[in-house]
């Protein structure tokens, strides 16, 4: 059973997906604590809800600390609107997986999380968007890939439009889907770029 911990930094609906796959054993991990940086997120209260450990922490050591704490294996970030530190990735080298709201690397980097990347996107007419699902490396949204999937956002008449789209009809199942191949030891990385061994072991 893999040990999870999940930062957020807002509602939660991407976490709330990775409870429910927890919950249907879709996933084989534990999510053990939920921590924010933001102490009225409500992804806490949806934490709380389903019995895990909420924890309003900024302190990036006490953060470290606590995953240390609760013997954590993978780390979540479920729209963690904040820098991690070269010290915490090194820490959890190719341990800390990110959902990025479009098709890296198109519309992310520095300055591009949230909405933004929705506004970027709208501004330019694009008819196909996404979310990205990888690893997180000392580059902002640079590290190995490991799921991507597209839909179309032609029919989109407002970036807000399409941030919805996308969370509802990719985020939510792209990232739990990760986990779960995580969790099974399927997703390996082999120089920068991330292979998934889809094939069962007999």
């Amino acid at each position: 059973m893999v040990n999870i911990a999940v930062l957020i930094s807002g509602s939660g609906t991407n976490l709330q997906s990775l409870i429910d796959a927890c919950n249907s054993k879709e996933i084989s991990g534990e999510i053990k604590v939920v921590i924010s940086n933001k102490e009225s997120a409500y992804g806490l209260t949806r934490a709380k809800n389903a019995n895990i450990k909420a924890i309003f922490e900024k302190d990036e050591t006490k953060v470290l600390q606590i995953l240390k704490d609760e013997n954590i294996d993978l780390v979540v970030l479920a729209g963690y609107l904040a820098i991690i530190s070269d010290e915490f990735i090194n820490q959890y080298k190719n341990k800390i997986i990110n959902i990025h709201p479009s098709l890296i690397p198109a519309f992310c980097g520095s300055g591009y999380y949230g909405l933004r990347v929705h506004k970027k996107a709208f501004e330019r007419g694009v008819k196909v968007a996404g979310a990205t699902v990888h690893f997180v490396s000392n580059v902002v949204d640079g590290g190995p890939i490991i799921l991507q999937k597209a839909i179309d956002v032609s029919d989109c008449k407002s970036p807000e439009a399409m941030q919805e789209k996308i969370l509802l009809n990719v985020e939510h199942k792209l990232l739990p889907e990760a986990v779960r191949l995580y969790c099974l030891g399927k997703v390996k990385v082999n120089d920068e770029r991330v292979e998934i061994i889809w094939k069962e072991h007999l």
